[in-house]
Order: C-alpha cells, then sequence, then structure tokens
C-alpha cells in the first residue's frame, strides 16, 4: 500500500545492511593504511580508485559513444571531486585517528544538510558540530593537539564532499544505474595517478600490494555501495540518512580494534556532538535524496 511504513522486520535489516556498509567501508580504510608505508596515502588511493575502476567498467559497460558535452562535463566534475576526496581523506587518515578523520570529513555533508534547509534550526547544529571538531581538533582543557596539517587535508575533503554529492546527484540523473560512477571513477583514477605513481613507484607493482589494493577497492566502493542499495529497499530515505551519520562512530570502533588507535574521553565527546548534530540536521532539513551516497573513503 502506498504510503505504508516498512515492516519491523524489513526496517530492521535495513538497518543491519547500512551498518554493515559502514563496517565494510572503514575496514577498507583500515586496510588501506597497512599499504601507506610500501606505497605512501597517495598510492593507496591511486590502487583503490584503479582497482574499482576496473571492477565497475567490467560489471557495467558504459558506453562513451552516447556521451554529450554536458554528459561530459559531469563525468569530469564528478570524477574530479571523487578522486580529490579520496586523496585528502588518505592524507588525513595518515595523520589523524581514523575515527577523528571521518568525523572531521562529514562536516561536508552537514553543511550542505543545512544550507538546504534554509532553517535557523540549522545554525543550532552547525554550531553544535563545530563545538565536535573543535574538541577533536585540540581546543579545550585536557585534549591532546592533533596533527593540524592533517585536520586542514580532513576539512578539504569535507569539501570535496559536498562537491561529490552534487555531482552524484547529476550524474544519477544524466547516465542509467551507475554507469556514471564507473566513468567518473576512471577520471578520479586520472586525476590521481600522477601522484599515486610518484609516491608507490615500482611498489604499486608487488603482488601483495596489488591484492591488497583490490580487496580495498571492493570494501571500499563496490561491495559497501551495494549493500546501501539493498537497505534503501527497506528503509525511508531519511532514516537512511540518518544511520549515515553513524560511520564516525564506526570509524572509532574499527580503527580501535584493527589499528589500536584509540580515543580520549573528549575526542570521544566531540565524536559524539558531530553525529548529533548531523542526526539531527537530516531529521529538520529537507527530505534527502533517495539515492545512496556511495562510501567516501
Amino acid at each position: 500500500m502506498a504510503g505504508a511504513r516498512p515492516a519491523e522486520g524489513t526496517t530492521t535489516q535495513g538497518v543491519l545492511l547500512v551498518l554493515a556498509a559502514a563496517f565494510v567501508t572503514q575496514t577498507g580504510a583500515a586496510i588501506a593504511v597497512g599499504l601507506f608505508e610500501d606505497v605512501g596515502a597517495a598510492g593507496a588511493v591511486f590502487l583503490r580508485l584503479a582497482m574499482a575502476a576496473v571492477v565497475l567498467c567490467a560489471v557495467v559497460r558504459p558506453s562513451l559513444a552516447r556521451l554529450t558535452r554536458r554528459d561530459l562535463g559531469v563525468v569530469l566534475a564528478f570524477g574530479v571531486s571523487l578522486g580529490g576526496m579520496n586523496m585528502l581523506i588518505y592524507q588525513a587518515i595518515d595523520r589523524l585517528p581514523l575515527g577523528v578523520a571521518v568525523t572531521i570529513e562529514l562536516l561536508g555533508p552537514l553543511v550542505l544538510s543545512v544550507v538546504l534547509s534554509r532553517r535557523l534550526s540549522g545554525v543550532l547544529w552547525a554550531g553544535l558540530a563545530l563545538a565536535g571538531v573543535l574538541l577533536l581538533s585540540g581546543v579545550g582543557p585536557g585534549t591532546g593537539v592533533p596533527d593540524l596539517v592533517g585536520v586542514l587535508f580532513a576539512l578539504g575533503a569535507a569539501s570535496m564532499w559536498v562537491l561529490y554529492i552534487l555531482m552524484s546527484r547529476q550524474a544519477g540523473r544524466s547516465f542509467p544505474g551507475i554507469h556514471g560512477l564507473a566513468l567518473a571513477m576512471v577520471v578520479g583514477t586520472v586525476v590521481a595517478a600522477p601522484f599515486g605513481i610518484v609516491s608507490g613507484g615500482a611498489g604499486l607493482l608487488e603482488p601483495r600490494v596489488l591484492l591488497i589494493g583490490l580487496a580495498v577497492a571492493l570494501m571500499s566502493s563496490a561491495l559497501p555501495y551495494a549493500l546501501e542499495l539493498a537497505a534503501l529497499r527497506r528503509l525511508a530515505a531519511e532514516t537512511f540518512s540518518i544511520l549515515l551519520s553513524t560511520a564516525p562512530a564506526v570509524a572509532a570502533l574499527v580503527g580501535w580494534l584493527l589499528l589500536g588507535q584509540a580515543l580520549g574521553p573528549l575526542e570521544l565527546a566531540g565524536m559524539a556532538l558531530v553525529i548529533l548534530a548531523s542526526a539531527a540536521a537530516v531529521r529538520t532539513g529537507r527530505a534527502p535524496s533517495k539515492g545512496p551516497t556511495p562510501p567516501a573513503a
């Protein structure tokens, strides 16, 4: 029946699928950290994007013959935002705990939600998120000062995520399925290639590195996107968007379990403020898009 709420069991399945997607995405990011010593952060990004581009293009086989000039512009902007976002967040992850980097990156979608809502309450949520980021950045009694360059990289990733969301929506209107994402992944690979090749050198061709790169590509792109698509069939779009704001908590848990990155009480409080602000902004803002936003990291 139109307008009926999802059944309780179906909703539970949707929640579990979103959480599974978050764990897979952040586990992929944690595994990528293991590549930093071999090929550097830029080399790890290049491997991830290149492998994901190969997998996506092999699956969807996007057509280039029907590309219009407008479509080409969308693909280029989408790909540049995709490549830039990933390069910046991986540089941040190389300098900051995984949970902290992902929390700061979440400011991008939060600010976009506040701007689109055009409500006074959005200013409150933005202020709450800013307080959380200040705690994460070392402002406050008893907080340790993190790598400020890492904070700037995470903020850069946040700004690129805004462009990525806007271009992802446009690509969804211009291309069927995930054809636009596949083409954008190729552009993102080209953008990251010079930095990745210089950083990784011959290490990029080592079988072990290639195998880990493939695992990161699947866990950070293809698999979570499929899980989120399945979740959207079971959840309201608003619920889905709110659940995405749990990404920093999941990242912190994965960082602690896999990388031994423990966070202090004030850092955890800062993360909680950003998550609360993000969830509140979604609830009080306009209805979000029904399409999933593919993982950023």
